[in-house]
């Protein structure tokens, strides 16, 4: 049976806020989730709180140098990151959202790939910490969050998954059909919640940590 995270020990807890940059979050953003910009308030909310409560609050930021040294495919993936409009290291598009912005003394991790441990020190910061149960959010679901929490679950945190504070964008029909933004979501929180995550509301995470 799926894990549980009934109790959540706020100084042993990290939030991990994955890539709610201008250019993910933002209106007009080539790359925008609508349903990322959306919860913004309940995030930043809900971020108040869990600071207040004692947890860590770590951030991410999915950028590439403009010459390309860490692209690997994402060029051949997202036609915004291969024509260097989007996610370029040092323009203000991969600036965290300013609702959200970062609290003095609050980190934000570099990452070339979906997952936010991949080739970062994410890890070794956490655990410098002593966090031993990390709760992610941001964008999107099914990707860079989906990516970041099976990366956690493998280095043996247990994790936390907020079904509404995290959300992503419409698929296309590439060949398998098309899905809404929706149909991704709902999709990517029944597998999280099965095989990798205590998957929960924002409510839900307040209420167990006391």
């Amino acid at each position: 049976m799926p894990y549980r995270c009934d109790v959540i020990d706020p100084p042993k807890t990290a939030v991990i806020v994955v890539d709610m940059q201008n250019d993910f979050v933002a209106p007009g953003a080539a790359l925008q989730s609508r349903q990322a910009h959306a919860m913004v308030p309940r995030l930043a909310a809900t971020l108040k709180a869990c600071r207040d409560r004692g947890m860590r609050v770590v951030y991410t930021a999915h950028a590439h140098r403009r010459d390309g040294c860490d692209m690997g495919l994402y060029d051949d993936l997202y036609p915004p990151i291969a024509a260097r409009a989007s996610l370029v290291d040092g323009t203000p598009g991969v600036d965290i959202y300013p609702e959200l912005a970062p609290q003095p003394g609050e980190h934000v991790i570099k990452k070339h790939r979906y997952s936010g441990f991949f080739a970062t020190d994410l890890d070794l910061i956490l655990r410098e910490w002593g966090v031993d149960t990390v709760v992610v959010c941001g964008t999107t679901t099914e990707n860079c969050c989906h990516a970041t929490a099976r990366d956690a679950m493998f280095r043996n945190y247990r994790v936390v998954f907020l079904s509404d504070a995290t959300g992503t964008f419409d698929y296309p029909d590439i060949g398998c059909g098309a899905m809404t933004a929706e149909e991704v979501h709902r999709a990517t929180l029944s597998i999280l919640a099965f095989s990798t995550a205590h998957v929960m509301s924002c409510e839900e995470l307040l209420a167990r940590s006391k």
